[in-house]
Formats: structure tokens, sequence, C-alpha cells
């Protein structure tokens, strides 16, 4: 009886562990893929969200989302690890850019 609970016990950390190393791998393809498609916002949304694709597809996800409004990338990214597929999102730009961050001082 004693076996069986652990190894119940065992497979629901597993699961969890996988759940949340799936969030953090989403969470950084995500993070970089707006980073590199902020780099390249001048170049248009086309170049921008292409560069942001092959970012996150580097990280081992996907861009599912990607728009350019301005200077401002806001992309959001999946990442599959094993029955798990997280999806999260990323904004980036120039500093003082974005709504409620103040600009920045010289």
């Amino acid at each position: 009886m004693a076996g069986t609970v652990m190894c119940v016990v065992f497979a629901a950390v597993l699961a969890l562990g996988q759940a949340v190393a799936a969030r953090h791998q989403a969470g950084g393809a995500a993070d970089l893929a707006a980073l590199a498609a902020a780099d390249r916002a001048l170049w248009g949304a086309a170049d921008a969200c292409g560069t942001a694709a092959r970012v996150a597809r580097a990280q081992g996800a996907e861009v599912v989302r990607c728009t350019l409004r301005g200077e401002i990338v806001d992309v959001t990214a999946r990442a599959r690890f094993g029955p798990y597929a997280p999806v999260v999102r990323a904004r980036a730009g120039p500093p003082g850019a974005l709504p409620g961050l103040p600009a920045a001082v010289p």
C-alpha cells in the first residue's frame, strides 16, 4: 500500500515538474523572440516577426502570434514539452516605449 502511494506521489511530482519546465521553456522563448523582433522592428513587421519565429524555433518553441505596433513587439509563443503546451506572451521595445514605464534617463 505504501509503495503504491509513493508511486502515485512520484508520478504527480514528475507531471508537475514537466509542466513547470514547459512553462519556463515557453517563457524564455517568448522573451528572446520578442527582444529579437524588437531589434528588427525598423525593418517592418514581416522581418521582425520572421526573426521572432526563427529565434523561437531555435529555443524549441513556435510563435503563435506576433504583432508590431510602432516600436513595440508583442510575441506569443508555445513550447511543447511532453503532454504540455503552455502559451506565453512577451512584449519588447525601446526604453520608455511601453505604456506605464518611465522614459530612459540619459
